[in-house]
């Protein structure tokens, strides 16, 4: 347990909060961890219809805590004279992975953005299916200016959405651009001024954790496959998922409501 991340969990809606507002909720190898455990728990846990990721304060997560990482240069006690490169890079990706789970993860993962978004903060918050932002919220990818190349599925999921010329302008330039920006670009889903960001994202996460749970599991696999796969492989997952939906009670009781004229309850069944 830490209290640099909170966990709150009410109607199907698990939120975590990075908690770290005096720090802009920076990364710290505490919270890493916290991170690491609560996604892959929520990732199987049948109660959970929704993941919601924020941070506490006016700010998502600046990142890296560069901070602490200069602190301990100085000092000479920093990870990079005690271990290898291969032991070092093995750790980051370990600690990566919580990117891949909120991707990945049956149910939907959104990133509500109350205000800073960098560097490996910008990637947790890419890496989930939507995002709703402040539309003052400032989001850059930040690691160039302190010389670094980046992580954290950054790249990836940033050359997913607004095409490879402008990941590359962005993570080049690590210009700052505002919630507003980023919708205008499709990187986030909304934007809403800050004092109904609250209101907005809870409407939101309700809205999706009243989804048939089991049927956007699958859809959230056809439509990564769709990223990277062949027509063909997409058609072949497509028509296997199809198959598995009908057989889902959500499925029969959807078709149910359908002929009756009434709002189908959808149970993760």
């Amino acid at each position: 347990m830490t209290d640099q991340l909170i966990e709150t969990f009410a109607d199907g809606v698990a939120t975590l909060t990075m908690n770290r507002p005096e720090a802009r909720n920076a990364l710290t190898g505490e919270m890493q961890a916290a991170l690491s455990e609560a996604v892959n728990r929520l990732a199987a846990d049948r109660n959970v219809r929704v993941v919601v990721i924020t941070g506490a304060g006016r700010a998502f997560c600046a990142g890296g805590d560069v901070k602490g990482f200069a602190q301990a240069a100085e000092r000479g006690d920093s990870s990079s004279n005690s271990f290898s490169l291969e032991a070092r890079a093995y750790g980051l990706r370990q600690s990566a992975d919580v990117c891949r789970i909120l991707h990945e993860m049956p149910k939907p993962t959104l990133a509500v953005i109350p205000g800073a978004a960098a560097g490996a903060g910008l990637s947790i918050a890419l890496a989930c299916d939507l995002r709703i932002a402040a539309d003052d919220a400032k989001l850059t990818t930040a690691f160039s200016k302190v010389g670094l190349s980046g992580d954290y599925g950054g790249s990836y999921f940033l050359t997913q959405l607004v095409g490879a010329a402008k990941a590359r302008e962005l993570y080049f330039t690590a210009d700052v651009i505002t919630g507003a920006e980023a919708l205008a670009l499709g990187i986030v889903n909304k934007a809403v001024p800050y004092p109904e960001l609250e209101q907005a994202a809870a409407d939101f996460a309700r809205r999706l954790a009243g989804l048939p749970t089991l049927a956007v599991g699958y859809m959230k696999k056809n439509l990564n496959a769709a990223q990277t796969g062949t027509l063909g492989a997409v058609l072949e997952l497509e028509s296997t998922h199809m198959v598995r939906t009908m057989m889902t009670d959500d499925h029969k009781a959807a078709a149910a409501s359908f002929v009756t004229k009434t709002a189908p309850v959808f149970n993760a069944r």
